[in-house]
């Protein structure tokens, strides 16, 4: 496997940073997910514009251009011969010192990893999910705002050992008043009566680029959307409930607290727009 490390593809054993990065020390930095289906890479320019956009947000300066930045993920999936892969893109405030200072970090990490992933098995596409409500409550947006798709995901990975402990795969994040956020590593739709709803990014949700998507489908299909403050109870009595995200794709959820969802098993408007999904995975992107 080649990685692509600061301009150059290395081998996987030969890939390594500094002790001293800042993303190491303190998970200063920032990442993108990102997939590619059948040698088209799913939406780049947007996963692109929000790795810039959450390096703004902390103030790393990337050294390369969004061009470059795009063509070194280009690159890296051509070494390693991917077709359907995923991407980890990710930008470290480079190596500096034991202190917090950023100004001792002179020059940015850069590293891509393709590879192939499998969130979840294939039955709970099929099937629906099970998922139980985190004892771990969303980190506040005003001290770290979860729409930076930043390095420090202690929050998310406490929420998945919540889930874990449980026997499940994924786990719903609460608001610290009690709303609805995301999950760990997923956002939170649910349908009513027809309509489609999910949080407000403004409530400590992550812009997802898959959230988008299925915005931009429902629109465009026909389905009345709106973002909503929601509590737990209000999934609970929802007539579908799905999350999405570009490792998850579109995943329904059939349980949540041992709470049974409408139906017990994928709902239509769900299944549709998994439908609509798939038809985009196949003609939008960039082409390598």
């Amino acid at each position: 496997m080649k990685i692509y490390l600061d301009g150059a593809l290395v081998e996987k054993d030969k890939a390594v940073i500094s002790v001293f990065d800042h993303g190491l020390l303190y998970g200063d930095g920032v990442f993108e997910g990102i997939r590619t289906y059948n040698g088209l890479v799913f939406r780049l320019k947007e996963h692109i514009e929000r790795l810039y956009k959450s390096a703004g947000a902390i103030q790393l300066n990337i050294p390369i251009t969004r061009s470059d930045m795009a063509d070194a993920v280009v690159i890296t999936l051509r070494a390693n011969n991917l077709k359907d892969a995923y991407i980890r893109l990710v930008v470290t405030r480079g190596p500096g010192d034991l202190g917090l200072d950023p100004r001792k970090c002179k020059k940015p990490t850069i590293f891509i990893i393709t590879d192939r992933i499998t969130l979840y098995p294939k039955e709970f596409y099929q099937n629906g999910l099970k998922i139980v409500t985190a004892v771990t409550r969303r980190n506040l947006p005003q001290a770290l705002d979860p729409r930076i798709k930043s390095l420090n995901y202690l929050n998310n990975i406490l929420a998945k050992i919540d889930a874990i402990k449980y026997g499940v795969e994924e786990a719903l994040m609460l608001t610290s008043d009690g709303y609805v956020a995301e999950c760990t590593g997923d956002n939170v739709f649910m349908v009513k009566a027809g309509n489609l709803f999910t949080p407000p990014v403004s409530v400590g949700a992550l812009e997802g680029i898959t959230r988008a998507v299925v915005i931009d489908i429902a629109r465009k299909t026909g389905i009345t959307f709106s973002e909503k403050m929601i509590r737990p109870d209000d999934l609970y009595s929802a007539d579908e409930v799905f999350l999405t995200g570009t490792a998850a794709e579109i995943i329904p959820v059939i349980m949540i607290d041992d709470k049974v969802i409408k139906g017990s098993k994928p709902g239509s408007i769900t299944l549709r727009l998994m439908e609509e999904f798939k038809k985009l995975t196949k003609v939008d992107g960039v082409r390598y």
